[in-house]
């Protein structure tokens, strides 16, 4: 029987939910069962549960891992004492990269978290609200301090993140510029028309 190869970095449960992550989103998690994930990453069915619980533990893992990681970095750019428009670079950057460096495990968070079962639907949907609240705060503190347009902080937030998530188009692209190219693009056309 084959074993689930780890090495210093990661764990076994890492590399099971790496895995998992790709399958989410290449399959979708409705549609991906635990047989699906045990014969991609080479191992017994069986033998899975020895390192995970359900196939809902590690959407729960792939999902608040990476929110934590957003928000852990959403907290250090509302702590330092830059700009509301380099606040907001900042926060676009660190977006843009997180979706070229870790796509699955982003690309699922975003698309397959309504999966999620309560308590931790509720936490999600929860985070997601304060992710996007705190960045219409920004924005509106720029407005206030005189640094960015008269408009509607809300709005700007989801074009912004929908435009960001658009990213995945990239991901597939043959003919497509190189990540920092596309981080420099995306940041200049998304904040330049905020600048008042």
């Amino acid at each position: 029987m084959a074993k689930i190869k780890s090495s210093k970095s990661n764990t076994r449960k890492d590399v099971i939910i790496a895995k998992a992550a790709r399958l989410f989103r290449e399959k979708g998690y409705s549609a991906t069962s635990m047989r699906d994930l045990a014969e991609h990453v080479g191992v017994e069915a069986a033998s899975l549960y020895n390192h995970i619980k359900s196939k809902a533990e590690i959407l729960q893992e792939i999902c608040f891992k990476t929110a934590n990681q957003f928000m852990n970095h959403m907290s250090e750019v509302e702590a330092s004492d830059k700009g509301s428009i380099a606040k907001l670079e900042a926060i676009l950057r660190f977006h843009i990269k997180q979706i070229i460096e870790h796509y699955e495990e982003v690309y699922v968070m975003d698309r397959e978290w309504k999966h999620l079962t309560d308590p931790y639907l509720s936490n999600m949907q929860s985070q997601r609200r304060s992710y996007r609240q705190r960045i219409a705060t920004i924005i509106e503190e720029g407005m206030r301090k005189g640094e960015i347009k008269n408009i509607d902080a809300p709005t700007a937030v989801l074009i912004m993140l929908h435009a960001v998530s658009g990213i995945e188009s990239w991901h597939r692209s043959v003919k497509r510029i190189s990540a920092e190219m596309l981080e420099d693009n995306m940041v200049m056309i998304l904040v330049e028309g905020l600048k008042k």
